[in-house]
């Protein structure tokens, strides 16, 4: 024991003495360089600086679509508008790698949905530019969760929303009810470009500006700057993510957001305290939160007795079983050998 002690005070003396002499060296060329005029000479550094930055133009590709419907990127308005913003998503590059991170997580999830719905595919790139598929985000307007749903909205398409339960941030049922919106408004148009543009501007918006201006197509509408850029926004999004290396964005499949693997219980009565709940399980409360981020609250009332599917990490319940549970005691159950206090509430636990 002494004889370790004496060792790593020699270490711990030799790193000392060694962080010392490098301090020194860094103070001395600190005072050496900032007292050369050479060294802060515009001119002197302005030949470096433009020797080893430069900044591109982008080349705009020939042939352009959005879900199987071609862009006409001859038109001059049409090509300069697309340019605009591959450019800001480009450029902006601490964005668009998190866009390319999290679309490895939420992709997987909707495209499905979108496929199983009859949605184009591309309209992925639309929850991208709506939420930067943020699960929580939330506009200045209130639109809430990836598709930004307005609450009234969210309710037409059959979303439950209140103070206990805002399913707008519940992805898998958002999907689909932005699914429902996007497919009524194609049966309106019969144009999956003005339905993208519909989803910003509203049906009645995209309608009384076609009926307006005698058009019958996006891009020859004229718009206000937001409606008038989202289409060209989606399209640019769809560019960089579907060629991110084209675009110097290297971005390693180890450092790309996984999917969180889940796996649902099924509950059909109260959860007075979801903070308890969670610990039941032996999870944090910040980890259920961000698996089921529709609970707005720390419990759940379920006057109803509504069933709800909750997701909790995969693997933390072994078996598939049923749990009824009377509501004189609540009884134990064994979750990977670990016997945990459950609520008074019956429980479908799925893989």
């Amino acid at each position: 024991m002494n004889e370790n002690n004496n060792k790593t005070s020699i270490y711990i003396k030799i790193l000392t003495l060694s962080t010392s002499i490098i301090a020194v060296f860094l103070v001395i060329n600190l005072f050496v360089y900032s007292g050369d005029p050479a060294t802060n000479n515009t001119e002197t550094m302005l030949p470096t600086f433009k020797d080893s930055y430069s900044i591109f133009s982008l080349k705009i590709p020939d042939d352009l679509s959005f879900a199987g419907e071609p862009v006409p990127v001859d038109k001059h308005w049409v090509k300069e508008s697309f340019d605009r913003e591959l450019l800001i998503n480009t450029y902006w590059q601490s964005q668009t790698v998190l866009f390319v991170k999290r679309s490895n997580r939420y992709f997987p999830i909707i495209e499905p949905i979108l496929k199983e719905q009859g949605v184009p595919d591309d309209f992925k790139y639309l929850a991208v530019i709506e939420s930067g598929l943020m699960p929580r985000s939330v506009s200045p307007a209130g639109a809430s969760g990836i598709w930004q749903f307005m609450s009234a909205t969210a309710k037409e398409y059959g979303l439950e929303v209140n103070s206990e339960v805002d399913e707008r941030y519940h992805l898998e049922k958002a999907t689909v009810a932005a699914c429902k919106y996007l497919k009524k408004a194609y049966a309106k148009y019969n144009n999956w470009t003005l339905v993208a543009a519909s989803y910003n501007a509203g049906k009645r918006g995209i309608s009384n500006q076609l009926d307006r201006q005698k058009a019958d197509s996006y891009y020859n509408l004229l718009l206000g700057e937001e409606t008038g850029r989202y289409v060209y926004r989606i399209l640019a999004i769809k560019e960089i993510l579907s060629h991110p290396v084209e675009y110097g964005f290297h971005v390693d499949d180890n450092d790309k957001y996984p999917t969180i693997a889940t796996q649902t219980i099924q509950i059909d009565s109260t959860l007075a305290n979801i903070a308890n709940f969670a610990a039941n399980y032996g999870i944090s409360y910040k980890e259920f939160k961000d698996l089921n981020p529709w609970l707005r609250e720390n419990n759940l009332t379920n006057r109803y007795k509504k069933t709800y599917q909750i997701a909790l990490p995969k693997g933390l319940i072994k078996e598939e079983k049923t749990l009824a549970q009377d509501n004189e005691a609540a009884k134990p159950i064994s979750i990977e050998n670990k016997e945990m206090k459950m609520e008074k509430q019956s429980l479908i636990i799925k893989q």
